[in-house]
Formats: structure tokens, C-alpha cells, sequence
């Protein structure tokens, strides 16, 4: 793995003083979870920036707690602060952000005792000066000995001079670090908590990047690791997102878990390639189908990694027994390659690598427009085509419309008559014909209609990918409006139609307010 370029700003500081806040001010997006609850955020969450068009490393840190010798039996406190002074380590300069409403803290003094310890060029932003009244609260900081810089990252205010200061201790970036700012494959890893994401992302960096730690819900931002495998031009670079265990929206209870599950699922969204980490000791569950289907709805790569393969392994299981019975509960990923693997052995962690590679070229690949139509008319040749009230499909044309995913436009006579069935099976051959393991396959039907033919068909689209709900839907035809009657709208009381028969649209006047007739 290559070594981290020096071009990075971290910002640190006590838990609550809004380090998330300056973060996002700073990135222009909102990438950590912000909230009034301490301790939030636990992992370093790093992002490539540009600021007046300056790219760098912008790294959010944990906040760092006094210990008094009552935390220090707290794992994932600890794991915090050690974080917190690796990305000391790694910043060129430190941004150490401090509340001016509640004024200057012993918390305060330890954090920049930390920081002169590493010899790291430091500001102090002092937060919450949302109006330039507050600016006096600032000067007490100054006992800290690093210039002190006024803002509100709510608002934005200072945060330009303090930018302006910090770009200063970054150094200049050389040329073989602008001709590797090629963008790099991005691969979010998934799953339900404790499934053991973070321990295979620290496996591959061979470093403790990210916090493990069996209590579930440790990670809840989603943490993105740059990492490279080989230097210069040839390397292959990757960026590993760990995201927040995904668990059911009905069984969330905190509304940072809920911030956690969307970040997820805009990791997603984001993503070249999904890992979905599933745990050997229990299975893939409904709650494993639901992140599976989130997968394929969003057209992306997926990968399965059967982690504490060793655990299941020692219990005399098989990788032959497992793969079947894996195929029987999650039909609809047939297509995608499964590694069984274990973070804490390093079993098959290389060949999770090479499975990553492989989808994500599957998933770039363009499909000769020749060639594809050739294999769809042998496949149609073989099968009876989808039809309804007597009329047929006709397959007139295929061809590739987009990668990353895999889009196939397909021009038929009538795209309503395009089943679900009729499109797995299109899908199918075409994954069989061209070896697209892992990659989504999206097809779009387009209705066309050729001079030959006698009835014209209504235009039409219908869609289909890999999630089970993907089947098209036909919208329901709005219905007829009641005729008018034949004397106008303005018609006798007794509102006859046109034939004479009933009322068209019933009397307004009550029945015990018509007038009798004589």
C-alpha cells in the first residue's frame, strides 16, 4: 500500500464542539452525521476537498475525553482517542476546534497538549461566534498559544480567513501526486452490524484504520480508506467505504442509527462496487435480502464475502454445501461470485480483491452491438414469446446504451408485452453469453412500430434489473366521465340522460323538498 500523501487538515477537539459542523462546512456536503449527542462520530472520516481550488485531505476526528481513571476501561473510548492521535500523525497542519459560549476547558488545554506533542501546525477555530459579539469570548483561547480564528461553521462565518491560514502549512503538491488523482474504484462494504466490515477493511490495510469492537453500532459514520495495491501509474487504487451495520428501519430507535442507516444507504447509491458481508455462524437473513435487494435496485456490482468462514469451517462445514444452500436462499444472486473468508485469519482476503477487480470490469463492459443482437434472436429462437389477447412480442433491435451499470435498450413491437419472466430469461443469456458475473444488467423496452405493421401500437417503456421489484407496471387507464344529459348542464330536477332512462349524476334537490306533482 502506498503511504498517505502529507497534504491533510484534521480537525480535532473535546466531544460537542462542532467538529462534524466545521467538516461538512469545509467539505460543502453533508458527509459526517452532525448531532446534539457527544460522541457521535468515533472513526477518523477522511474526504479528498478542494478549497480555492487547493485539494487536500480533510480528516474528522472523535472527540478526545479527559480521562480521570474512570474511561480507561472503555474500549471504544480509547479506540477513539487512538485515532484521534494517529491522524495527528498524519495531518500537516490541525484545525483544534473549541466552544467560545462555554469558554476555554481543561479538555481543551489536554487536546492542544496533544497536539504540540506531535509538533503539528495548529489553529484554533473557536466555534459558535455566530454574531461578531461573540467574537470577544474568542480571546481567552489565546492561553493556548496557536492564532485563534473566530467562526461559526452553522453559518459559515470566519470560515474563509480560517482556510486562508490553513491551505498555508499544506505543501505544494508535486506532479506525481496530480497524475495519480485518477479516480479510484470505490467499493462500500455492507451488511448487518457486527458482521465484521470494519475487521475486513483493517485486514486489507493491515493496519487498525477503522474501530472493531463487538458491541454493535460501533461504526456509524460511513468511513472512506484510499488504498492502493502496487505505486505509479499501474497501481490499482481503490477507496473502501465502511458504512454503519443496516439494520431493519422498524427496529431503529435513535435517530442517530437512522442518520447512520441513510448514510448507508447513500453509500450505496454512490458506489462502484457493494461487498455484503454476511456472518457464517448465522446466515444470510431477511435482513440480508433487504440490503441484497437495495443493491440490485440501485444497478450496482455486488460481491458476497461469507466471513468467520474459520469459525464455520472448525464446525465442519463445506464451501460446496454452503455456496448450494447459499444459491436456494438468495435465488436472485445467482450471478454474483461468493468468497468465503476470515477478517481475523486473513483467509481469502487477496482473493476478495480479485473478485472486486473482476466485477468492476464486468460492470464497465461494452457489449458489441453485432454480437448482441445475434445472441438475443438465438435465444428468442428457442423459447415461445410472451403475448396477450392474441398479439405478440416482436424483437426488432437491441443495443448497449450505458456501463457502470450495464444498459441494454431492446426495440419491440409492444414493450407492455414484455413479461417479468421474458426478462430474466434475456438477462440470464446475456450474463451467460458475455460472462458478466456480478455486474447489473438493466433492460429497457422500447415500443417501435415498422411500416408493415397493421396496427400501431401504443409507445410504451418498460424497465427491468436484477431486484426482485423490478417488474414494470402497467398504469390503469382513467376512467370514462359520465355523459352530460341532453337538455345541458342545466337540466330538469329530475335529471333524465339522454335516454330517458334514470338520472345522470342524481337530483342536488332533497326528496322531501321537491314539490308534489298534481
Amino acid at each position: 500500500m502506498e503511504q498517505q500523501t502529507n497534504r491533510t487538515i484534521a480537525i480535532v477537539g473535546r466531544p460537542n464542539v462542532g467538529k462534524s459542523a466545521l467538516f461538512n462546512r469545509i467539505a460543502q456536503r453533508r458527509i459526517a452525521i452532525v448531532h446534539d449527542q457527544s460522541g457521535v462520530t468515533r472513526d477518523r472520516i477522511v474526504r479528498e476537498v478542494t478549497w480555492d481550488d487547493r485539494r487536500f485531505l480533510l480528516m474528522d476526528t472523535g472527540g478526545i475525553r479527559l480521562f480521570d481513571g474512570t474511561h480507561e476501561n472503555d474500549a471504544i473510548e480509547m479506540a477513539v482517542r487512538d485515532q484521534a492521535a494517529v491522524a495527528l500523525t498524519d495531518a500537516a497542519c490541525v484545525i483544534l476546534v473549541v466552544d467560545a459560549q462555554a469558554g476555554l476547558q481543561p479538555t481543551d488545554e489536554e487536546v492542544a497538549r496533544l497536539v504540540r506533542k506531535a509538533g503539528r501546525a495548529c489553529l484554533v477555530a473557536a466555534n459558535k461566534c455566530d454574531l461578531p459579539k461573540h467574537d470577544v469570548a474568542a480571546h481567552e483561547f489565546a492561553k493556548l498559544a496557536f492564532p485563534v480564528f473566530p467562526i461559526s461553521a452553522a453559518h459559515g462565518r470566519g470560515v474563509e480567513a480560517l482556510m486562508a491560514e490553513a491551505l498555508k502549512a499544506l505543501p505544494p503538491e508535486t506532479e506525481a501526486e496530480r497524475a495519480a488523482k485518477a479516480k479510484p474504484l470505490r467499493v462500500a462494504v455492507v451488511g448487518r452490524p457486527n458482521a465484521g466490515k470494519s475487521s475486513y477493511i483493517n485486514r486489507l490495510l493491515r493496519s487498525d484504520r477503522v474501530i472493531v469492537s463487538d458491541v454493535a453500532g460501533t461504526t456509524r459514520d460511513c468511513v472512506d480508506v484510499p488504498f492502493a495495491i502496487g505505486t505509479g501509474p499501474t497501481a490499482r487504487r481503490y477507496t473502501l467505504v465502511d458504512t454503519a451495520g443496516m439494520r431493519h428501519v422498524h427496529k431503529i430507535d435513535t435517530s442517530v442509527e437512522r442518520f447512520s442507516l441513510f448514510r448507508s444507504e447513500e453509500a450505496v447509491r454512490e458506489c462502484d462496487v457493494a461487498v455484503l458481508v454476511l456472518d457464517a455462524e448465522i446466515g444470510p437473513t431477511t435482513q440480508d435480502k433487504h440490503i441484497a435487494a437495495l443493491i440490485q435496485r440501485e444497478g450496482k456490482a455486488c460481491v458476497l464475502l461469507i466471513n468467520k468462514w474459520d469459525v464455520a469451517r472448525a464446525q465442519g462445514h463445506t464451501e460446496t454445501a454452503a455456496l448450494a444452500h447459499l444459491r436456494e436462499l438468495l435465488p436472485f444472486l445467482r450471478h454474483v461470485p461468493v468468497v468465503f473468508m476470515s477478517a481475523r485469519e486473513g483467509y481469502n482476503v487477496r482473493v476478495s480483491i480479485d473478485a472486486i477487480d473482476r466485477v468492476a470490469g464486468n460492470q464497465r463492459r461494452t457489449l458489441p452491438t453485432g454480437v448482441l443482437n445475434r445472441t438475443l434472436l438465438n435465444a428468442l429462437a428457442r423459447i415461445q414469446m410472451p403475448g396477450r389477447e392474441g398479439r405478440h412480442l416482436r424483437f426488432h433491435y437491441a443495443t448497449q446504451t450505458g456501463t457502470n451499470p450495464i444498459i441494454v435498450r431492446l426495440f419491440v413491437n409492444d414493450a407492455r408485452l414484455a413479461t417479468k419472466p421474458f426478462q430474466d430469461f434475456l438477462i440470464r443469456t446475456l450474463r451467460e453469453a458475455f460472462d458478466l458475473e456480478g455486474a447489473a444488467v438493466i433492460l429497457q423496452f422500447r415500443s417501435r412500430v415498422r411500416p408493415g405493421d397493421t396496427k400501431p401500437a401504443e409507445v410504451a417503456d418498460g424497465i427491468a434489473n436484477d431486484a426482485p421489484d423490478a417488474t414494470p407496471r402497467r398504469r390503469p387507464l382513467p376512467k370514462p366521465r359520465a355523459k352530460p344529459n341532453a337538455k345541458g348542464a342545466k337540466g330538469s330536477a329530475r335529471g333524465k340522460n339522454a335516454k330517458g332512462i334514470g338520472r345522470a349524476g342524481g337530483s342536488l334537490t332533497p326528496k322531501s323538498r321537491r314539490p308534489k306533482r298534481k
